[in-house]
């Protein structure tokens, strides 16, 4: 997914550059020079790839497993090398959704999913690691609520 909404994005703007390539989507938007369906299954691509890497809802099965391996393979990912990269792209990419109010609402909604799916799931767990694991999806999801709303 993340791939394909890279290519979809340069292939509207003909840039990989953030700044080039925000300026060109908001003077296309602005001036209806671009499908807005098309751009915004671009954003939701690029999404899809950040929830994997950061274990937000629909694809947050691999951190808990992840986690249950030996302790300095759960500390680097649990010390936020692996699961922060997501939440990164989206930081970086929010002038990208700020234009896109359906993928604003779309993020909201899956952080608000992963916190109350992670804090639920965390009082459940009797192994320490995976209760460790599902707390820190919850975190996460506080953290992908935050560029959902504006913040």
């Amino acid at each position: 997914g993340l791939l394909l909404g890279i290519l979809g994005f340069y292939w509207i703007t003909g840039s990989f550059e953030f700044r080039e390539l925000f300026e060109i989507l908001n003077n296309l938007i602005s001036n209806n020079g671009v499908n807005c369906l098309f751009a915004t299954l671009c954003a939701f691509l690029l999404f899809v790839g950040a929830i994997a890497k950061s274990a937000q809802f629909p694809l947050h099965v691999w951190l808990p497993d992840a986690m249950e391996g030996p302790t300095p393979i759960s500390a680097l990912i649990h010390a936020a090398t692996m699961v922060a990269a997501g939440i990164f792209l989206v930081a970086r990419l929010f002038p990208l959704f700020r234009v896109i109010p359906h993928i604003m609402w779309l993020i909201s909604l899956v952080g608000i999913i992963t916190v109350l799916l992670g804090a639920t799931l965390s009082l459940a767990q009797r192994d320490i690691k995976r209760g460790l694991a599902y707390s820190t999806m919850s975190q996460l999801g506080y953290i992908m609520l935050a560029p959902g709303i504006g913040s």
